[in-house]
């Protein structure tokens, strides 16, 4: 048996944050300082009253209208999210009483974050090929501004919220081949919203630095992605059989155009197949990925074999290779 990905979706909250806005709070921060270092002019902000099952109820409910899909046909729900309503319940179950999904069927979540995206295919590949589903959607929601303190230039610029909602079927547009993964907790202080759960609960201190909002040490994440992607996309491609000049678009998680540009010249990739796509939009988190092969998509401009990778918060990296059907 093999997986597929068949269709995929994208939300976008209505709010939204451009330089310009981040300049006038910060006089120190220009907008062109912004576009240079981070590659982003704008990203979006979930509302106040808006949370992660509402988005995922949003995108799910896109993808079922923009591809005629029945909703009755699917099988199982994967939320990836690192910002769910509730410790409990699964906001997975709250999506599918939402979205009027069978009773008869898998639902749950799983706290990942920049490589979600590739580690829920891997994870709905398993399902479909050991005969528990033929239809899993996969869904990728942040509301990653909510960790962000509001005097934390740095992290307002990168980040933006946003969904994905992707079917993972028996057949679709493009074949999953194979997975590599990795993890490395020995880097788990270094991106962290250090309090909020069990462990650590959250405080009345407002301060940035109170352990209440997300922390990222920039240096480290870095030396870790530079280390480590390479690698991993070495191995992907042997475990693909493939060499890299075969390979015809290349998609890394969408972290920012310095860290992306730095990659792709170590690696030495091409720069036409290399895909940077987050001007708009910011460092989405595990919906980055999603969001550009949709745009892949919706331009004509499919690709034979695309080369996904994300890294990220953990640390934790995955990479897997995507080929179009001829079906």
């Amino acid at each position: 048996m093999k997986a597929f990905i068949k269709h995929i979706a994208t939300y976008f909250p209505e709010k939204s944050l451009s330089n310009q806005e981040i300049s006038e709070r910060f006089p120190e921060w220009d907008s062109e300082k912004i576009i240079q270092k981070i590659g982003v002019r704008n990203r979006f902000n979930s509302g106040e009253d808006e949370f992660v099952s509402d988005m995922a109820t949003k995108v799910s409910e896109k993808l079922f209208s923009e591809n005629n899909f029945d909703r009755s046909s699917v099988d199982f729900v994967l939320l990836c999210t690192q910002s769910p309503d509730y410790y409990l319940p699964t906001t997975a179950c709250i999506v599918q009483n939402n979205l009027g999904l069978r009773n008869d069927i898998g639902a749950l979540d799983f706290n990942q974050g920049c490589s979600g995206f590739v580690y829920g295919l891997s994870l709905a590949k398993g399902l479909i090929v050991a005969g528990i589903a033929k239809n899993v959607l996969l869904i990728t929601a942040e509301t990653y501004t909510k960790h962000i303190h509001k005097e934390d230039k740095g992290n307002l610029s990168i980040f933006g919220d946003a969904a994905a909602a992707t079917i993972i079927s028996t057949d679709g547009l493009y074949e999953i081949n194979e997975f590599s993964l990795g993890t490395d907790g020995s880097g788990a202080q270094n991106l962290i919203v250090k309090n909020g759960g069990i462990k650590n609960p959250k405080t009345d201190d407002s301060l940035i630095d109170s352990g209440n909002y997300l922390f990222m040490d920039g240096t480290e994440v870095f030396n870790f992605t530079i280390k480590n992607v390479p690698i991993l996309i070495k191995e992907n491609l042997a475990k693909n059989n493939l060499e890299m000049k075969q390979v015809d678009q290349f998609i890394f998680h969408q972290a920012n155009t310095f860290m992306l540009n730095y990659l792709r010249k170590r690696i030495g990739i091409e720069p036409e197949k290399f895909i940077i796509d987050m001007e708009n939009c910011g460092n989405t988190v595990s919906s980055t990925i999603p969001i550009v092969l949709k745009n892949l998509i919706e331009n004509k401009n499919n690709k034979e074999k695309i080369l996904i990778t994300g890294f990220g918060v953990g640390y934790s990296w995955g990479a897997t290779v995507l080929t179009q059907s001829n079906d």
